[in-house]
């Protein structure tokens, strides 16, 4: 039997290895304010790669988000707006830093969020927009920065899924007022549990790094509400280990895509994955669309490339408007997400991870073919 293809798998070698191993033996594990040298080194690394002025090391891309809110001093009485099809994290954020979430509808072809539906949601009590770049896809980042300078509003970006993805030429990361990466196991780049905000403001950075040590401005001189979010010094030596390998692991993620690509686009069942002028893809999944199917027929698709022992998964079969605590409590805000509904019974993933050649990447897609005709 073949063995499982897994939908992402970290791509770990002998210099992450060896840079943990280098940390154990320094006896610095961590450091109080979250800023030892590892970190540092990281941070510093990041921000140089995505071209953003600062980075800020956290613990995961969770409190990536949640950070960034605090220091965007959104709070109780605000709203903020951002996709139900999305990683329930995100919203959480907003949620425990006292706002309330408003669900905006997603683009039929991207899945990302749909500028239109974006400006219906905006109130008098909106503070921010969390534009989600959604499985290695940028978000359409120039309409919500119009619309937020126009309505003063803040852009958090999240870009937990989009490593070297890039808009109009610029990595991401160097475009909204802050951007929210994480570096979770399965990632384009994973320092095993890890995230990161970057920003060019130099206000933000200085509060992101008092909330992500209980927010003191010095050692037992709190001044604002923080946690502590710090990142050990394994984790980013592990992170710079990664980075230097991020271009060839993204280089190898499109030639996985594009393979995929060829073997599928002549299937008339299938709505393949599309790259918007000026956006570049990071292929963190491979997402593909079931024509007018619904769930049942969808997940009978996913579950028949299971039993060839092929990972595929379905992001996000449950939106999360849909999930119970946002569905029955009244923490969020919703108007109508046809689009999201819609997606979320008729789309699933493959793996393009770098870890798969181009045998895998065939027996992928012909099992797939097979399972749908």
């Amino acid at each position: 039997m073949r063995e499982l293809i897994r939908i992402n798998q970290p791509f770990l070698g002998k210099e992450e290895i060896d840079s943990a191993v280098d940390v154990l033996r320094s006896g610095v594990l961590t450091d109080k304010s979250g800023m030892g040298p590892r970190v540092l080194e990281f941070e510093r690394s990041f921000a140089k790669y995505v071209g953003a002025k600062h980075a800020v090391a956290v613990v995961n891309g969770t409190a990536a988000l949640h950070a960034a809110l605090l220091a965007a001093d959104v709070r109780p009485g605000d709203e903020v707006i951002l996709p139900s099809f999305t990683f329930v994290g995100a919203v959480n954020s907003v949620v425990l830093a006292g706002a309330t979430p408003v669900f905006a509808d997603i683009d039929k072809d991207t899945y990302c969020l749909k500028p239109e539906s974006v400006e219906e949601c905006v109130t008098r009590k909106t503070k921010a927009i969390i534009p989600t770049d959604l499985y290695g896809l940028p978000s359409d980042l120039k309409s919500a920065v119009d619309l937020a300078k126009n309505k003063g509003l803040i852009v958090i970006e999240d870009a937990a899924q989009a490593h070297g993805a890039q808009y109009d030429g610029k990595r991401v990361g160097s475009v909204a007022d802050m951007t929210c990466f994480s570096f979770y196991a399965a990632k384009n780049l994973t320092t095993g549990e890890g995230g990161m905000i970057t920003t060019d403001d130099d206000e933000y950075a200085q509060a992101l790094r008092m909330i992500r040590s209980h927010g003191e401005q010095r050692p037992y001189w709190t001044v604002r509400l923080g946690h502590n979010y710090h990142m050990s010094e394994i984790a980013a030596a592990i992170g710079q280990a990664q980075l230097r390998k991020l271009p060839g692991f993204l280089e190898k993620r499109r030639k996985n895509a594009e393979l995929a690509t060829q073997k599928l686009e002549m299937s008339g069942k299938l709505i393949l994955p599309k790259e918007p002028d000026g956006r570049r893809h990071a292929w963190y999944v491979y997402t593909v669309r079931l024509r007018g199917v619904n769930a049942a027929k969808r997940n009978k698709i996913v579950d028949k490339l299971w039993n060839k022992n092929i990972e595929a998964a379905v992001y996000y079969s449950t939106p999360v408007h849909s999930t119970p605590f946002y569905r029955d409590s009244n923490v969020a805000r919703k108007g109508r997400l046809p689009e999201t509904e819609k997606a979320s019974r008729q789309v699933f993933s493959l793996p393009v991870h770098p870890r798969l050649g181009e045998e895998e990447m065939d027996f992928v897609a012909d099992m797939l073919r097979k399972a749908i005709a």
